[in-house]
């Protein structure tokens, strides 16, 4: 069983479990080619055609960044490769997809309602919420995990074998990190974040939580991300023509600093943001990164990831202010962490409304079916402590985020170590 309440105490010099080295231990070496990635990507699909060739070049950016993260350890730099070579495979068998069936970029996508919002900050927990409601289309971990099926995959009967896939590879990966789930549960089942499906563009800011890829980084805020948002939404076209409906519920932290990339690609979405205090989720964050990196790194450096973790909060918040009016009041929807919490049905019952969706009888059986399902904290609680982990300034990092606080009536947390 399980603690209640769960204490971290080597963040910065992990004490790896027996499970944990044997992880570790004879992992292959990679090596970060675009023709190793692209390869393996051919071979496990028996397909070749790419579509459009421009992802070439973000895909190199990528795997030079990986290289030049040079604490990431066998694990992470396998993980970091293994990961490319799903992308490819993935866009791979959408391409060929769409080439044998055009008719799927004639689907339409009707009214997506869109939760975003900084990690940590409720967005999941909202998310899974709303689809639990069946005339909304989600999209759960395992199809994220492999948007296209394979044809092997496409069986009428039983269980999809991608669900089988994920359960197994998640599985063990809790079982390598047991306070994973406490921080972010990752059932096969539960709603995943879209920009997944820009992964098979390669694009978002996927690769950072995992490396610490600064080239990419750099790459990414220099480049307008609207391309990608609309190669994800002719997926997102793919997923409805395989299997409906086609008015989605979606969400992913990075439209914060993309909501004009987004309301452009989805101009008749309803779009509701979360907002939760900076500090609070930045200590979540770097946690549970610093957590999972004992397996990915030499070395965990838990003061550089807080510096490089604060730089990208604030990016996210900084563009979410600047854009934050270009979208249209009537299609959008701001949440206080503090007031969700404490009354969800009334942000629920907002959410509907804005979208102009009947909250009928079925659909508040369902989504209270969620919540008594998955309570807050059902696999424990962790105890962070931002200054004593990770040498964190707090009052500082307080005045570095002020102008969110302001922007958006904010209201600060308790923090461990923080004077009152």
């Amino acid at each position: 069983m399980k603690p209640d309440i769960i204490r971290i105490t080597d963040l910065g010099a992990p004490e790896l479990t027996e499970r944990q080295r044997r992880a570790i231990a004879g992992v292959p070496p990679v090596e970060m080619r675009e023709e190793a990635v692209l390869a393996a990507a051919c071979q496990r699909t028996g397909l070749s055609d790419f579509g459009s060739d421009d992802f070439r070049e973000r895909l190199r950016v990528w795997l030079k960044s990986f290289d030049e993260d040079t604490e990431l350890g066998p694990l992470g730099r396998a993980g970091m490769f293994g990961d490319a070579v799903r992308y490819a495979s993935s866009r791979l068998r959408f391409e060929d997809l769409v080439k044998r069936h055009p008719e799927i970029n004639d689907v339409a996508i009707d009214r997506p309602i869109i939760v975003a919002g900084l990690p940590r900050s409720g967005t999941t927990h909202l998310v899974n919420i709303l689809a639990a409601d069946p005339r909304l289309r989600s999209m759960p971990l395992w199809e994220a995990m492999e948007p296209i099926p394979a044809p092997q995959d496409q069986t009428s009967d039983g269980e999809d074998p991608r669900i089988v896939r994920t359960r197994q590879a998640w599985g063990e990966f809790e079982a390598i990190l047991p306070f994973m789930p406490a921080m972010h549960e990752m059932s096969p089942t539960h709603v995943h974040e879209d920009i997944e499906l820009q992964g098979l563009d390669f694009s978002s800011y996927l690769p950072e939580w995992q490396s610490r890829p600064c080239r990419w980084r750099d790459y990414y805020y220099s480049h307008d991300q609207t391309p990608h948002y609309r190669y994800g939404r002719r997926v997102l076209q793919a997923l409805t023509w395989l299997q409906g409906p086609n008015r989605w519920v979606i969400k992913s932290p990075p439209h914060m600093e993309n909501l004009r990339p987004l309301m452009t690609t989805y101009p008749d979405a309803t779009l509701v943001i979360t907002h939760r205090d900076p500090v609070a989720v930045l200590q979540s964050a770097i946690t549970m990164i610093a957590y999972g990196d004992r397996i990915r790194r030499h070395t965990v450096d838990v003061k550089a990831l807080a510096r490089y973790w604060t730089d990208r909060v604030e990016h996210l918040l900084r563009a979410c202010v600047r854009d934050r009016d270009s979208v249209p009041a009537g299609q959008s929807l701001d949440v206080l962490f503090d007031d969700y919490m404490a009354d969800q049905q009334t942000v629920i019952e907002r959410i509907y409304a804005m979208a102009g969706l009947p909250l009928t009888a079925d659909a508040k059986t369902r989504i209270q079916a969620y919540l008594n399902a998955n309570p807050r904290g059902k696999h424990g609680r962790v105890v962070y402590d931002l200054k004593g982990d990770f040498g964190v300034d707090i009052a500082a990092l307080r005045e570095r985020f002020g102008f969110y606080y302001e922007r958006f009536s904010v209201r600060p947390e308790r923090i461990e170590g923080e004077r009152p």
